[in-house]
């Protein structure tokens, strides 16, 4: 196993562990900042939608999904490292469709989504993975189709092994803003907005940056 697969496997476990304690603190502290809100609400009915790292399903499926389908309403997919944060998920947003899987290897096929989401999950992708990520985020958006997503200000690489005082191991690695922006515009977007976000959790100061981003 080389240590990009361990460190996905412990990301993996961890929140399977963890997602219990997860949902509750993220139904204490949403993370609904006014970027999130404004950027969901240009979402159109009929549009096809990719939350990329789901976790429980907060603040995105359950903002565009509806209670029950309805044929005028948007497509909202969920994918997930872990099967824990995605049962929880099924319960919040059962209207949308939901997939165990990595970003760097999405199993969609191109050009297959008008938007797509990934709040403060690239934050436990391998660094080495992050380009690989961002060209799958192009390869499954339809042409002009745009990405709202979330990462490290600053290059940072840490542990805590007990996170949300759940004795469990949680890992991140940040490649910070201008990698990140390196890598969105070799993957062919074109930058719209970008600014910063807090962390969205009550105990944790931290902020992130964010990017709203078009694909040529």
């Amino acid at each position: 196993m080389d240590d990009a697969t361990r460190e996905k496997t412990a990301i993996r476990r961890g929140y399977d562990r963890l997602a219990p304690t997860y949902a509750e603190r993220r139904a204490e502290t949403p993370l609904e900042s006014a970027v999130v809100t404004d950027f969901l609400e240009t979402v159109e009915p009929g549009d096809r939608l990719l939350d990329a790292g789901c976790g429980v399903g907060e603040p995105v499926l359950t903002a565009v999904s509806s209670p029950e389908p309805e044929p005028d309403g948007v497509d909202a997919v969920g994918l997930d490292l872990s099967s824990g944060q995605l049962e929880i998920a099924r319960g919040r947003a059962p209207a949308a469709s939901l997939c165990q899987g990595e970003m760097a290897r999405l199993p969609f096929a191109a050009a297959s989504f008008d938007v797509v989401v990934a709040l403060h999950s690239l934050i436990h992708v391998p660094v080495a993975e992050d380009g690989a990520v961002l060209s799958e985020f192009a390869r499954v958006l339809r042409p002009g189709g745009r990405l709202l997503l979330t990462g490290g200000c600053t290059p940072w690489t840490g542990t805590n092994p007990d996170w949300l005082d759940a004795g469990v191991e949680m890992r991140w690695q940040m490649a910070g803003r201008e990698q990140t922006r390196r890598h969105l515009e070799r993957a062919g977007f074109t930058v719209l907005e970008r600014g910063e976000v807090d962390s969205g959790m009550v105990e944790d100061e931290a902020r992130f940056s964010y990017v709203h981003a078009r694909v040529a």
